[in-house]
């Protein structure tokens, strides 16, 4: 089969790619991440069986978030579900885009496991945002099981595509929409950002 084009793997970062500064308003080490929508499956306080993933600003452009499974995130009988992992690390990587105060979506990300990251276990995720280029920001990031230093469990790569809030508006469900004008969290989540052209 004849490829037309020259195929760029999409994690494979460009030389011309700049190393990301924090953003001067960005949170500080240690400080906790807000949710950005109290209903978001990964990250919301809200949702009855999301991960209710808890996520901080680390040192540079590194964040760090706690994701304990439970009974709700299993495929294989007492196993987290890969693909509920892969959210994980969706979650945790996107944060990262709070140290530049950057509005962005998942354009690929791509996830190696490691482990059978069992139910009851806790994952630490690291992740770091390595360069940015025009609209696209590169992040890398690894989990351990059960502490900062366990075993490595899982590993990820992403490529997120900053957007204007309006890509959120044009393409959410109206009755969602309404509920994140009244939800704090989405507001203030917002109100934070350095919004993309």
């Amino acid at each position: 089969m004849e490829r037309i084009g020259r195929e760029i793997h999409p994690l494979s970062i460009p030389s011309d790619a700049q190393v990301p500064q924090r953003h001067v308003d960005a949170p500080k080490p240690g400080e906790s991440l807000a949710s950005h929508y109290r209903n978001c499956f990964g990250c919301g306080i809200d949702h009855p069986t999301g991960l209710h993933i808890q996520i901080e600003a680390g040192e540079g452009m590194s964040t760090r978030a706690v994701f304990e499974v439970t009974q709700h995130h299993q495929g294989a009988p007492g196993i987290a579900h890969g693909g509920i992992l892969s959210l994980a690390f969706d979650e945790s990587l996107g944060a990262t885009n709070w140290l530049i105060r950057a509005s962005a979506v998942t354009a690929h990300l791509e996830v190696s496991y490691r482990l059978p990251v069992p139910v009851g276990t806790r994952v630490y995720i690291k992740a770091t945002m390595q360069a940015v280029k025009g609209r696209k920001i590169w992040s890398t990031a690894e989990g351990r099981l059960n502490s900062p230093d366990g075993p490595l469990a899982v590993e990820a790569g992403s490529l997120y595509m900053q957007v204007p809030i309006d890509h959120f508006m044009k393409h959410g469900r109206k009755e969602d929409l309404d509920k994140a004008t009244t939800d704090s969290n989405a507001v203030n989540y917002v109100n934070k950002l350095d919004i993309a052209p």
